[in-house]
C-alpha cells in the first residue's frame, strides 16, 4: 500500500465524518473550506487508501434489549499462532462478542460481550466461552455504567 500524506483538510474531513458519517458532501465541503467536487474526490481517496473503513449507525443496545455488557479476560492454554488464530475464528462466530483484542501480558484476549440479561450472559459464558477449545481461564467484569463511548480516534 502506498503511503498517503494527510494534510490539514484531509484531517478535517476525517474528523467531520467521524463526528457525523451522514453529513452531506455539500455540508462537509463547506465545513472544510472546499467546493463539493474536490471534497468528494478527497473522501473517495481516503476510502480507497483505507483511512475510512466504513460507515455505521450507532444503535442503543439497551433499547434493543441488550441490558448486560461485560468484559471477559481470556487466557489460553497454548499461544501457538495456529491456536490464537483458531480462537479468533471461533470468536467471529459469536454474535454476543462485539470486540476482541489480543493482548500482551497475563491475559491473551479481552472480549467485549453484550447480552439481553444476566442469564443469557451466564449461558454464553458457561456454554460457549469457557468450554471452547484451548480456553484455560476466563475472568469477567460486568459493566455497571457507561461513562464514555467515543468511536474512532482523535484526528489531529
Amino acid at each position: 500500500m502506498r503511503r498517503v500524506k494527510l494534510d490539514r483538510i484531509d484531517k478535517q474531513i476525517l474528523a467531520e465524518l467521524q463526528a457525523d458519517g451522514r453529513i452531506s458532501n455539500v455540508d462537509l465541503a463547506r465545513k472544510v473550506g472546499l467546493s463539493a467536487p474536490p471534497c468528494l474526490r478527497r473522501v473517495r481517496t481516503l476510502e480507497e487508501e483505507g483511512f475510512i473503513r466504513g460507515y455505521h449507525a450507532e444503535v442503543d443496545a439497551e433499547r434493543l434489549g441488550y441490558a448486560v455488557s461485560a468484559f471477559a479476560m481470556v487466557g489460553l492454554s497454548s499461544q501457538a499462532e495456529s491456536d490464537l488464530k483458531a480462537f479468533e475464528e471461533r470468536v467471529r462466530g459469536w454474535p454476543l462478542v462485539r470486540e476482541c483484542h489480543m493482548l500482551a501480558g497475563e491475559v491473551d484476549f479481552l472480549l467485549k460481550i453484550v447480552a439481553r440479561d444476566f442469564d443469557a450472559y451466564q449461558q454464553f459464558l458457561t456454554g460457549e466461552l469457557t468450554t471452547a477449545p484451548n480456553v484455560a481461564h476466563v475472568k469477567t467484569a460486568l459493566v455497571l455504567r457507561h461513562s464514555k463511548d467515543e468511536p474512532g480516534v482523535p484526528v489531529i
